[in-house]
């Protein structure tokens, strides 16, 4: 330790270092040439005695401190040499002194970072393999402009800040350390000391690639990937993937609640994409999504409240493992969508919460800074080296995971000032709005970036308002989104579905409403996590009647939703009539599927993604008008509603019956004079229904509902048939995919 009066006679530089407050380490410690001369100097607290060189000169303490010194004659010493020091249990220790590299990071990304146009940030500031003068290391930085010192500590020097001060970088804020001869696995962080107020704050890398399980809050230093891909033609033909008329069905998944090992533990990522892929390509979806697997520390956020933007969460495994995940679904034709969330952020005192001290990420003033309703931190998005940070996260998974999708979660949050809020309680923006005029300008940036460097990758808005544009080009004003999931549509068809059909005439509006907007945005329809959680009961559940009703009603919901206009998202477990609400703690209750009922609705809904995904006129136009032509919105009195979907070539006819009464001789008109075949029937024997249905549909001239052909059909019960249209030489059959 150093006295007070040792301390009041050392120079301002001196007192810094032994104080742990100097800002440029460098100005002190190092090689400082003086003539013929280098004055050498180290700072190790732990230290007895100090040499440069095994055999070299001993070096002098200055008296009181444990601030070592020499001289040495020029050039007979190695530029990058190399200190013994000895502690007081007579160990040997060496190193090669940290404070004789020159600043690594060129002005250029200090320049763009600052601008908020670094693209590849990831690669500079956090930990990174680096190499100088032909001695390996790490190379440290990170951003605290408002820091008065900043140290790397670690299991390599006792996470003592005392040991590895980083030197500041002008004004940028950006702090740097290059520490020879380190290796990857190694854990660290950042100490900073705070300017104004001289706080100790321990925080987590920003930038970390991977960190300690939880509740261990380290991050790890990681080695560069040496991954081999082997997802190239994936990628390839996904850059001119035309999305927009092709079909997209999503099975959004949690990583640790899908399926558990034997002993009750998560499933590595290696060992979940062979058991995931299998299941998903039996049951016909096209697209996994991920709830966030970026680094959380409590398990009961799902994800949500992140604490590692640029790192896998450790639960599962390491980033190679993720790396093997997402290579494994492209090499069998799935593709991988993450839910990302730079909405907000926990208060938790290793992350970003006042990182240097100060609100550096998120606002001050907690009527900009904070969501109290989920107890976290907005980001400050009118900055650019936070507009930065998130950018960076968002390509950072695109380029080293190859995902093929980001769902921005809480979109609607973002964008108002005002969003569960109170009168008083927000702040407007400049022209006295309710607009985040910050986060819009992000989110377009957002969007425009990632489908500029990564063709054909989604970016999908969980947005639940009525904001204009959300999924238009930025260049006419919107957004830029690729789709944006619809909440309206979800929320008045599971009003109606909850209801008993004796009483559903009376809010036949809540199934037809959704089409006079269906075609304003492209629409993703969603059944998700969020609905089956918080007491909302499983989508089983919320289906009224008996146990045929329940089941037969979520059966004709499931033929709606995938017969209706946009793209498709079911939850995991939904698909299988999971019983009970979704828990995140326990795997999905599989052993339902030895009851033919719940393994009818999965038969159903792998048939409707065949059906989907095969028939061109149920895709083709899904966000345009031209794709859907009501046949009969209107018959709320027998709860039915008709309608045809189309491409430019062909059609299908889809009817819904939304009461447990059958309907013979149901009259219907339809666009062609040919017969017509039943291709899916969700009363299917095989789904669990009772196989009524229409083996022989004879078009007849017969004018009705303002077509010249009609078609007369038996509506199942809670039930949906899809009729496709046949030549006149063709047999009829029944066609139904269940009864294959």
């Amino acid at each position: 330790m150093t006295d007070s009066s040792t301390l009041a006679e050392l120079s301002p530089d001196f007192q810094r270092i032994v104080e742990a407050r100097h800002h440029d380490p460098f100005a002190v410690l190092g090689r400082h040439r003086r003539d013929n001369r280098d004055l050498i100097r180290a700072f190790l607290p732990q230290a007895e005695e100090v040499r440069v060189g095994s055999a070299g000169r001993v070096m002098e303490r200055i008296a009181g401190t444990a601030i070592f010194e020499c001289e040495v004659e020029a050039e007979t010493t190695d530029l990058h040499y190399r200190l013994y020091w000895t502690d007081q249990t007579g160990q040997t220790h060496s190193f090669i002194d940290p404070y004789t590299f020159p600043p690594r990071l060129s002005d250029f990304d200090l320049y763009l970072f600052g601008e908020g146009r670094h693209w590849n940030i990831y690669r500079v500031l956090g930990a990174h393999p680096h190499s100088v003068d032909g001695i390996d290391g790490i190379l440290f930085a990170t951003w605290a402009p408002n820091a008065e010192r900043i140290s790397v500590v670690g299991e390599f020097n006792g996470w003592d800040g005392r040991r590895h001060p980083m030197r500041v970088r002008g004004a940028s804020g950006v702090w740097e350390l290059f520490i020879p001869e380190l290796q990857p696995g190694l854990l660290y962080k950042f100490e900073i000391r705070n300017r104004a107020h001289g706080t100790i704050h321990l925080k987590s890398d920003p930038y970390g690639r991977q960190f300690e399980l939880r509740p261990n809050t380290a991050s790890i230093i990681t080695r560069e990937s040496g991954y081999a891909w082997n997802d190239a033609d994936w990628l390839a033909q996904r850059k001119d993937w035309p999305w927009l008329h092709r079909p997209l069905s999503v099975y959004e998944m949690h990583a640790g609640s899908w399926k558990r090992d034997l002993e009750g533990g998560y499933l590595n990522y290696r060992d979940l994409a062979h058991e995931l892929v299998d299941y998903v390509k039996s049951a016909g979806f096209s697209h996994i999504e991920l709830m966030p697997v970026t680094e959380h520390p409590l398990d009961a956020s799902w994800g949500y409240q992140t604490t590692g933007y640029f790192a896998p969460t450790s639960r599962f495994g390491t980033p190679d493992d993720f790396r093997y995940f997402v290579d494994h679904c492209h090499r069998n034709g799935i593709g991988v969508i993450l839910d990302w969330v730079p909405a907000h952020f926990p208060k938790d005192a290793h992350g970003l919460a006042r990182f240097d001290g100060t609100a550096l990420y998120e606002h001050e003033d907690p009527r900009l800074g904070e969501h109290r309703d989920w107890g976290t931190l907005i980001y400050n998005y009118g900055r650019n080296e936070v507009k930065n940070f998130l950018l960076g996260s968002a390509l950072f998974w695109l380029e080293e995971f190859h995902l093929d999708g980001l769902r921005v979660d809480a979109v609607a949050s973002m964008l108002y000032l005002d969003y569960s809020r109170q009168p008083g309680d927000w702040i407007p923006n400049k022209y006295g709005g309710n607009e985040n005029l910050e986060a819009i300008a992000f989110l377009r940036d957002l969007n425009t970036v990632v489908h500029q460097q990564f063709p054909g990758v989604l970016v999908i808005a969980e947005e639940s308002t009525a904001w204009p544009q959300v999924t238009r080009p930025t260049w006419t004003g919107g957004l830029g989104f690729s789709m944006k999931w619809n909440m309206g549509w979800m929320h008045d068809i599971l009003v109606y579905m909850g209801k008993d059909p004796v009483h559903r005439h009376y809010h036949h509006d809540q199934l037809t409403f959704g089409l006079l907007y269906a075609f304003t945005e492209n629409f993703v329809l969603p059944f998700s996590h969020d609905e089956v959680v918080h007491g909302k009961g499983s989508m089983l559940a919320k289906m009224p009647g008996d146990e045929w009703r329940r089941f037969a009603n979520l059966r004709v919901l499931y033929t709606m939703m995938f017969t209706y206009p946009g793209k498709k998202l079911l939850f995991m477990g939904c698909e299988f009539a999971q019983t009970g609400e979704w828990n995140h703690t326990t795997a999905l209750d599989w052993p339902l599927l030895e009851s033919n009922l719940h393994k009818g609705v999965l038969h159903l809904v792998s048939d409707l993604n065949r059906l989907y995904q095969s028939t061109s006129a149920l895709y083709a136009y899904d966000f345009e008008s031209q794709g859907f032509e009501w046949i009969d919105s209107h018959d709320a009195a027998q709860s039915v509603i008709s309608y045809v979907r189309r491409d430019d070539d062909s059609h299908v006819v889809v009817v819904l019956n939304f009461t447990p009464v059958p309907r013979h001789n149901y009259r219907i008109g339809v666009p062609e004079p040919f017969g017509y075949r039943e291709v899916f029937n969700s009363d299917a024997e095989c789904y669990g229904g009772a196989n009524l249905g229409n083996w022989e549909i004879k078009t007849e001239s017969v004018e009705w509902m303002g077509r010249a052909q009609s078609v007369v059909l038996t509506l199942p019960p809670l039930a949906g048939i899809v009729l496709a249209p046949v030549a006149p030489s063709a047999t009829p059959d029944c066609g139904t995919p269940g009864d294959e």
